[in-house]
C-alpha cells in the first residue's frame, strides 16, 4: 500500500479564492449569503437566498477554444485545479501529462444553461442555443473531462457526480487510486454553479431557508431556530500524490490522507440514516487504523436541515461521544453541493495546520434533538490536533468520511 499526501490545495468561493481572504471573512463573521433579487421572477420559488460568487472571471490567459467546452461549473473546477497545481509546483510540469496524473471530480449536474437549451428543443422543436459543445457543457462528467483536457491529463478519469458527496468521493477515490499503486498523482475535488433549479429542488421539499429579508442570519446549522438550507456555489481541488513521489521532487506536503469511508443508506433517497452515517465514519477509521479517540475535530456536513442535522449529529455522538468538537462552514457559504466535500476538506487541513478552528455561524441555540457534541460557536477555537475528519452526506443515501493527518 502506498501513502497518500496532499501537495496542492485551492478553491473558489463566495468569500474569496485563497485561504487568507476566506479565513479573514470567517474571523469577521462575514457571510457570503445575499438576497437574490434576480430570482423574483420565479414566483413559485419561496427562497430568495443564495451564496453566489459575484466576482468570478476566467483568467485572461484561457483561450476561446478552451472555453468553448466549459460551462460555469467546469470553469470553477478548472480554475480551482489550476490554482491547486500552482500550489503543488506542478503547473506546466510535463510529468502531469505523461500518464502519471489523473482526475477524480464531480458536480450535482452539468451547466444548466445547456439543459435549458435542450429542454427548449423538446418543448418548442427548435435548436436555438445548441451547438457542438452543448452536450459537453451539460454532461454529468463535464468537470472531470474538462480538467483532463485543459491540462492534458491522461491517467485515470473518475467522474463522481453524487450530489453533495461529489467532492469528497472525488478525493476518496483518488486517494484509493494512489494507495493501491495505480498512479502517483491525482487532481481531486468538485464544483457547482449556482442555479435556481437547485434551490427549487430543496424548496419542493420544504427544506430551504425563508429568511429572505435577513440573509446574514441564515443558514443556521444545528440551531434550534434553523429554517432550512441556503444554496451556494464554488469549486475546490486538491493535488494528491504518492508520498515517495512527492518527496523525490521536494514537494511541500500539506497533510496526509489516511482514511476514507463510503457507503449507502439503502433505505430512502432523501431521509438520512443514523446507523449508516456512523458506519461510514467507522470505515474511515478502520482504513486509517485509528480508534475514535484519535480524531480531534469533525468538520460536519451541517446543512441546516432538520433531518440532516439531527441524524448526522446523533451518528457522530454515537461514535465519538459528547467530547467531539464539530462545526460547519456551510453557515458562511451556503451548501455548495458538489463542491462542499472538496472545499471543506481544504478548510479542515488549513485549520489543522494553523491550530485554529472556524465556529458555526448563527449557532445561537443548539437544537436539543441534535446529538450531544462540543459545538464550536462564537470565536475561533484554538486546538492542536493530529487527525481531523471531514464528513459529507448526499441524496440517494450516499455517505462519505475522510481523515487527514497533520504532516510534521
Amino acid at each position: 500500500m502506498k501513502r497518500v499526501v496532499v501537495t496542492g490545495m485551492a478553491g473558489i468561493t463566495s468569500l474569496g479564492s485563497d485561504w487568507a481572504s476566506i479565513e479573514a471573512n470567517f474571523m469577521a463573521g462575514r457571510s457570503g449569503i445575499r438576497r437574490m433579487d434576480e430570482w423574483d421572477r420565479f414566483t413559485e420559488l419561496n427562497t430568495r437566498l443564495a451564496g453566489p460568487i459575484d466576482d468570478f472571471a476566467v483568467p485572461a490567459h484561457w483561450t476561446r477554444k478552451q472555453l468553448r467546452s466549459m460551462g460555469r461549473v467546469s470553469r470553477l473546477a478548472v480554475g480551482a485545479a489550476e490554482q491547486a497545481l500552482q500550489d503543488a509546483g506542478l503547473l506546466g510540469n510535463p510529468i502531469i501529462r505523461d500518464g502519471r496524473m489523473g482526475v477524480a471530480c464531480g458536480s450535482s449536474t452539468g451547466s444548466t444553461d445547456e439543459i435549458k437549451a435542450f429542454g427548449n428543443m423538446l418543448l418548442n422543436s427548435v435548436a436555438e442555443g445548441l451547438n457542438a459543445n452543448s452536450y459537453v457543457r451539460m454532461m454529468p462528467h463535464t468537470t472531470a473531462a474538462n480538467i483532463s483536457i485543459f491540462f492534458g491529463l491522461t491517467g485515470h478519469l473518475i467522474p463522481t457526480s453524487s450530489a453533495c458527496t461529489s467532492g469528497s468521493q472525488g478525493i476518496g477515490y483518488a486517494y484509493e487510486a494512489i494507495k493501491f499503486g495505480r498512479l502517483p498523482l491525482m487532481l481531486a475535488g468538485g464544483a457547482e454553479e449556482l442555479c435556481p433549479t437547485e434551490a427549487m429542488v430543496f424548496d419542493a421539499l420544504y427544506a430551504t431557508s425563508l429568511k429572505n429579508d435577513a440573509p446574514q442570519t441564515s443558514p443556521r446549522p444545528y440551531d434550534n431556530g434553523r429554517d432550512g438550507l441556503v444554496i451556494g456555489e464554488g469549486g475546490g481541488m486538491l493535488v494528491l500524490e504518492e508520498l515517495e513521489h512527492a518527496q523525490a521532487r521536494g514537494a511541500h506536503i500539506h497533510a496526509e490522507i489516511v482514511g476514507f469511508g463510503s457507503n449507502a443508506d439503502g433505505q430512502h433517497t432523501t431521509r438520512p440514516e443514523v446507523s449508516t452515517m456512523r458506519r461510514a465514519m467507522e470505515l474511515a477509521l478502520e482504513d486509517a487504523g485509528l480508534e475514535p479517540r484519535a480524531i480531534g475535530y469533525v468538520n460536519g456536513h451541517g446543512t441546516a436541515t432538520e433531518q440532516g442535522d439531527i441524524a448526522e449529529t446523533l451518528a457522530t455522538h454515537a461514535l465519538f461521544g459528547a467530547r467531539m468538537p464539530i462545526s460547519s462552514q456551510k453557515s458562511f457559504l451556503g451548501h455548495t453541493l458538489g463542491a462542499c466535500g472538496a472545499l471543506e476538506s481544504w478548510f479542515s487541513i488549513e485549520m489543522m495546520n494553523r491550530d485554529r478552528y472556524v465556529p458555526t455561524l448563527n449557532l445561537d441555540h443548539i437544537d436539543p434533538r441534535c446529538g450531544e457534541l462540543d459545538y464550536l460557536r462564537g470565536e475561533f477555537r484554538p486546538m492542536h490536533n493530529d487527525y481531523v475528519m471531514n464528513n459529507n452526506f448526499a441524496f440517494g443515501g450516499v455517505n462519505t468520511s475522510l481523515i487527514f493527518r497533520r504532516w510534521a
